[in-house]
């Protein structure tokens, strides 16, 4: 074969070659891309590609919430039990049996978003230590005393089982107990307790256990003495400390609590011990009355009609109903709050309140309304609203 010829079919090879080259790289190519795009012209584009990732990561990550379920105990409150003795004066009281907490087991819901509380609820309670009430004897005579005694009087006991302790402290050292009806002579008083002297011994016992009337003699019946209504409305104030008593008398608590809006007449029947929680634990008895006013709305709500209950306590928002206490009677439910009141909301921790006690102070923000509403309630328009019911009490005297 020549040379040219050689170079001729060459020349063919080289031109077939770089034809299929183009055919493969541009004209498949092009059928791909075409078919490619025909097949992704007829889909929807889905929201997803214009939202960033990233984002809903650290979104996410930013709003994890938490929940933990943890059992704590507290005290039991005991309840107070209120008996008539017709021998005594109205206005006196006597207690015959001392009251002891016990212990209850909690269990309380906490819900956490990004590492903060955002809800709390109390979902059981279980009593570990049953507590023992305490038994009061209060005045039902047709007349009234507001005696207070002094150093060189006479006092008697009331109790069937009464300590004499060397030092004025349930915690001191006992030098013996006594029955009722024991003289003493008053050496000295402190807070709650007298000095006294007499054929049992020297030592200190508690003002609540005595009475100065002579169970031998009966009662010699006192003037009566009140303050005037001017005298009390200068003490009425929103900033008012109601960590110590209103100073009405027992009539007085029973005029303001005569009231039409009463339909059932729940305070009315029991105004008296709205006066004697005064007595006993150093509160004002008309804020304690503003807040059952309130939250019972005049004792028509059902847990004040069904469970006796003034104050709704013990409710939590998950079962209120279900989880308000019930009382044998509404004076049950007057004595526990005012003691609630007085050791957790009215005073800083350490003070002396009642029975020889110190309050824990664990909600303490003042002794004042807005003090108590800061932890007591989360309505923050709750202390103006105990505090427009305590001006209608006041302005009844």
């Amino acid at each position: 074969m020549k040379t040219k010829e050689k170079l001729y079919i060459l020349f063919l090879l080289i031109i077939f070659a770089i034809s299929i080259f183009i055919y493969i790289i541009f004209y498949k190519n092009k059928t791909y891309a075409k078919e490619n795009n025909t097949y992704t012209s007829n889909v929807r584009i889905s929201n997803a590609k214009q939202i960033d990732i990233y984002e809903i990561i650290k979104k996410n990550t930013m709003e994890k919430q938490e929940e933990t379920i943890e059992t704590i105990e507290e005290p039991l409150e005991f309840i107070t039990k209120y008996k008539t003795n017709a021998d005594l004066p109205k206005g006196t009281m006597q207690v015959i049996q001392e009251g002891r907490e016990g212990i209850q087991q909690i269990s309380i819901k906490r819900i956490y978003q990004n590492g903060n509380l955002i809800d709390e609820q109390q979902m059981g309670v279980k009593v570990k230590k049953a507590s023992i009430d305490k038994i009061v004897e209060i005045g039902g005579a047709k007349y009234t005393s507001s005696y207070k005694v002094k150093k060189g009087d006479s006092v008697y006991t009331t109790a069937d089982r009464t300590e004499i302790m060397f030092e004025p402290n349930a915690e001191s050292t006992k030098l013996t107990t006594i029955g009722k009806n024991n003289e003493f002579k008053i050496l000295d008083l402190n807070d709650d307790w007298y000095k006294v002297s007499g054929t049992a011994g020297t030592g200190w016992i508690k003002k609540e256990s005595t009475t100065y009337i002579n169970p031998n003699k009966g009662f010699d019946e006192a003037k009566y003495g009140a303050k005037s209504k001017e005298a009390l409305m200068k003490e009425l104030s929103f900033g008012m400390k109601l960590n110590k008593p209103s100073g009405l008398t027992l009539d007085q608590f029973k005029k303001i609590l005569s009231d039409s809006k009463d339909v059932n007449k729940i305070f009315e029947q029991n105004a008296e011990f709205f006066y004697y929680i005064e007595k006993q634990y150093n509160i004002n008895g008309v804020f304690v009355a503003s807040i059952g006013i309130h939250e019972s709305a005049w004792g028509t709500s059902k847990i004040a009609r069904d469970k006796k209950n003034l104050f709704g306590y013990g409710a939590y928002d998950s079962n209120p109903y279900g989880g308000a206490y019930s009382f044998e009677n509404y004076s049950e439910g007057i004595d526990l709050i005012a003691r609630v009141l007085t050791k957790y909301y009215l005073n800083p921790a350490g003070t002396s309140i009642f029975n020889s006690e110190k309050a824990t102070g664990s909600y303490y923000n003042g002794p004042t309304l807005s003090g108590v509403n800061t932890r007591y309630a989360t309505d923050k328009n709750w202390a103006n609203g105990v505090y427009n019911h305590m001006k209608y009490l006041y302005n009844k005297l």
